[in-house]
């Protein structure tokens, strides 16, 4: 009998016969050929079919869940397709079929679990209920803390020596009874921000919820607690103080996606947190602090190494304010580092943060100045002035506070600084510095050349910087400075008194006739600032003139009585109007500040004594630093 030869044709094998051989004798044989070649051509198509549906199917999730009914009823089609060798993907889709319905009994049997579980938590108490919740979050904590050990530690460092911070009553009745109404404003306004915006960055007080600005990023970074916190410590609100140090240990976080203001994290966040630690001891405020000024020194990353004005926490991008004269750094903003940042180098022993904000001194230090006055405005891509606007006011102001402040930190060895103070004062008192008719002493602007006769409340700060800065001032000024001091005192004071509120407007006039008076009304709203208050204190402690106090109670009074509501604190919008309307915020620098200079104010001068403690421009006090790192 002669052997079939099987042949490919397409794919498919079909049977033949030998030349010459008779077809007749074999036609049992033939048949079962035809049987087969049938059985094997339908089965041949059924694995083309199936090899299309697996492969040019859409690859979509919604079609996944295909009819298998054909594979479920037929059992002996879905055993020899899945059992034959030499089908190696129709092999695996077969495999995959059992995986589907494999997977569909686990879905079945978790339902019924689930609805197992569900019945018995209907079953539970609400107490039993908040106990696994609990339970479950400890342990989703406690996995995190396994994976993150967080930041490693830093090296440890000798506590600067830290004196008299908290007590100091003074031994007056009356003045101890004006303390103690300061005190209570604090509790208010603290109190009304953990009931109504606790989180939030500030407080709205009459709509009694959080208010967030384009400063921190509209993000919830606590500001308010932040900066409160020494303020607390030195009034000896420990439990409130307590509150806010949970927080931070809890809540807060500076890996958010937030573009926030370099200059006002470092004097409020920083400043606030290296206090806290500094007053405190405890060591949560010093990692937070070094945490978060990681996160600003992307902002350095400039051809000039000028920082920019504002960075994106989690990105690290950096850029200017747009209104800037054409992308410039602001003096104020970039020259207001120093204390802090030499501050993390002593307690990191990173080297970084003090070269960054010495670097900025050299270069300023190169430079041309104007009359040998500092302009607001300095290009950080080409290392130029930007339109010549001097102002001791907003813009440029703490930047010659910082001078002064850093030879006062060093403990008096940081010369340099103090030579530059001196140089930028002399050109100030030559070129802004000037007597109205009516014999008020007022600090200008200048404007390309030309004296603008206005001065901001801002610039109200000058009276106390003055009389701090005029002990070792050069060719025995000292008692000029002093002098100089309290003539800005005594005209920042007019400034409060001549309006309806005995709260001082944001900006006022010396020209036409009228004298220490705003004139634009977007130039009369008070935002409960603290430079008048601050200037009264300096003046205090350097003088003990009782007018200073008389000064900063009558402030104190018309604060309460003008801008306290129920929900906390609100700047107004007109101190000329005997029916101020309210600007609906309660700035953090409120309690950081403006209350803080009033407790102190009246307190004796063993309380925080300028001989260990140098202020940051936030109020944030900071100790002497002794310790040379150069």
């Amino acid at each position: 009998m002669t052997t079939p030869a099987l042949l490919p044709l397409s794919g498919r094998r079909i049977p033949t016969l030998s030349p010459g051989a008779s077809s007749f004798p074999h036609h049992r044989a033939t048949l079962r050929l035809s049987e087969k070649f049938i059985l094997l051509l339908i089965l041949s198509a059924f694995i083309t079919l199936c090899f299309g549906a697996f492969f040019f199917l859409p690859d979509n999730s919604k079609h996944k869940r295909f009819d298998l009914g054909a594979f479920h009823t037929s059992p002996l089609l879905s055993s020899i397709l899945c059992l034959k060798p030499g089908y190696g993907r129709m092999y695996r889709a077969c495999g995959w079929i059992f995986e589907e319905e494999s997977l569909r009994d686990k879905i079945r049997a978790d339902h019924e679990r689930a609805l197992q579980e569900a019945k018995e938590k209907l079953r539970k108490s609400r107490e039993e209920l908040q106990a696994e919740i609990q339970t479950e979050k400890n342990k989703v904590m406690e996995d995190l803390k396994k994976k993150d050990p967080g930041p490693k530690p830093l090296p440890p460092v000798p506590m600067p020596k830290v004196v008299s911070v908290s007590d100091g009553e003074p031994p007056e009745p009356d003045v101890k009874e004006k303390r103690d109404k300061i005190r209570e404003m604090m509790k208010h306004a603290w109190d009304s921000y953990r009931q109504y915006g606790w989180g939030h960055n500030e407080l709205k007080p009459l709509a009694k919820k959080g208010h967030s600005t384009n400063i921190f990023g509209n993000s919830q970074l606590g500001a308010t607690i932040v900066d409160a916190l020494d303020t607390l410590y030195i009034m000896g609100l420990h439990e409130e103080f307590k509150d806010g140090q949970e927080w931070v240990e809890q809540n807060l976080d500076f890996g958010v996606n937030a573009e926030v203001s370099v200059f006002e994290v470092n004097i409020r966040f920083i400043g606030g947190l290296l206090a806290a630690y500094y007053l405190s001891g405890q060591e949560v405020f010093k990692l937070k602090a070094v945490q978060l000024a990681e996160k600003l020194l992307p902002a350095f990353n400039t051809p000039t190494g000028i920082p920019w004005a504002m960075v994106n926490l989690k990105s690290g991008v950096g850029r200017n304010w747009g209104w800037a004269s054409a992308g410039s750094s602001i003096l104020a903003e970039f020259g207001t580092l120093h204390m802090e940042f030499v501050h993390l180098t002593y307690l990191t022993g990173n080297p970084a943060y003090y070269q960054k904000v010495m670097h900025i001194r050299k270069l300023l230090a190169k430079m041309d100045r104007p009359n040998g006055l500092y302009p607001n405005y300095l290009n950080p891509r080409t290392g130029r002035w930007g339109q010549h606007h001097t102002s001791v006011g907003g813009l440029g102001d703490s930047f010659y506070e910082y001078l002064l402040k850093a030879w006062l930190m060093s403990d008096k060895t940081d010369t340099e600084a103090r030579k530059t103070y001196d140089d930028a004062i002399e050109a100030i008192e030559r070129h802004l510095i000037r007597k109205s008719n009516g014999g008020l002493t007022f600090i200008g602007e200048w404007k390309n050349g030309h004296l603008e006769r206005k001065m901001g409340h801002l610039a109200c700060f000058a009276g106390g910087m003055f009389a701090l800065g005029a002990d070792g001032s050069p060719d025995d000024k000292a008692g000029h400075y002093l002098q100089l001091g309290a003539e800005i005192a005594h005209t920042c004071h007019e400034s409060y008194d001549r309006t309806v509120l005995k709260l001082g407007p944001e900006a006022f006039k010396f020209d036409s006739g009228l004298e220490a008076v705003a004139v634009r009304q977007n130039e009369k709203y008070y935002i409960l600032r603290p430079e008048v208050i601050e200037t009264y204190w300096y003046m205090w402690r350097f003088t003990h003139d009782p007018k200073y106090r008389q000064w900063g109670w009558e402030a104190a009074q018309a604060i309460d009585k003008y801008c306290r509501v129920s929900g906390g604190f609100s700047g107004v919008k007109d101190v000329y109007s005997s029916n101020p309307t309210y600007d609906d915020v309660q700035q953090s620098f409120f309690l950081a500040e403006t209350l803080k200079y009033l407790y102190l104010l009246f307190s004796s001068d063993d309380l925080m004594p300028l001989e260990s403690w140098v202020f940051n421009t936030e109020a944030h006090p900071l100790p002497l630093q002794n310790r040379r790192l150069d």
